[in-house]
């Protein structure tokens, strides 16, 4: 799923999207890898890779995210692609992503995976955090309620999966699961309006073709719903699941004999 970003409200109001991806760079195994960064954002976690030791390069199919990183981080190489269909001139050692594959859709995941598997030397690392089952309930159960309250369908825009549905495509596309976690992790957003400026920011497909005061409407609906269990002390929250996976390429005897 590709939409059109606001980059510098992302970088300037949603910093914690990439704070909470600095710990998954612990997971990265061996010194001076070459790293792809999949969905690479603003180049944040690209240079926190650089920073770490890793010969970085960005991928990303926002031009204006794209924009941002080259401009905030010279030295480094981001090109434009789409995760579900992109190919690498040299395979690298790991393919990192922090908190894109699940705006990927269902039936594009495993053509997803495919590439990364391809953009990897044998026993490469492919290490990675996502939306897992449960993410974001509340908020998505209000913008339900919300829509059918007026007669309309709300699509879910994301993909969750339980560790088991994707431990299961991962082995399909020819990687060994090393480690894989399903965890809750409360995330503070910013501002007396954090959740109705998060609703704005990545709630976007559900309200393709919508009129403007409609959909002010049914967030604002959403945000007074939630006030009670995700306003705490002034503060507002997402209510975030994370499903963080580290997968190893599989060399192809292997593959073979697992089958």
């Amino acid at each position: 799923m590709n939409i059109q970003w606001n980059a510098q409200g992302y970088t300037q109001n949603f910093s914690f999207v990439h704070e909470y991806g600095r710990g998954l760079i612990d997971l990265l195994e061996g010194g001076g890898l070459s790293v792809l960064d999949l969905g690479c954002g603003n180049g944040a976690l690209t240079q926190r890779l650089a920073q770490a030791g890793f010969r970085a390069e960005g991928l990303d199919a926002s031009p204006e995210l794209l924009e941002v990183a080259r401009q905030s981080y010279p030295g480094l190489a981001f090109r434009q692609g789409d995760a579900v269909d992109f190919q690498t001139a040299e395979p690298f050692d790991a393919v990192f992503s922090n908190a894109v594959l699940h705006w990927i859709d269902m039936d594009k995941q495993d053509g997803m995976l495919r590439c990364v598997n391809q953009a990897l030397k044998p026993g490469g690392q492919f290490v990675f955090e996502m939306g897992g089952h449960g993410n974001n309930a509340l908020i998505h159960g209000a913008l339900e309620r919300a829509f059918t309250r007026r007669g309309l369908s709300y699509r879910m825009p994301f993909y969750f999966p339980t560790v088991g549905q994707y431990a299961a495509r991962l082995e399909a596309a020819g990687f060994r699961v090393a480690s894989a976690a399903l965890f809750d992790r409360p995330t503070p957003l910013n501002g007396p309006e954090g959740l109705y400026d998060w609703l704005r920011m990545f709630i976007k497909s559900p309200f393709a073709g919508a009129d403007p005061a409609a959909r002010e409407e049914i967030l604002r609906e959403a945000v007074g719903q939630l006030r009670g269990p995700l306003l705490q002390e002034g503060v507002w929250y997402c209510d975030y699941v994370r499903l963080r996976c580290k997968a190893i390429k599989e060399t192809e005897i292997n593959h073979i004999e697992r089958k």
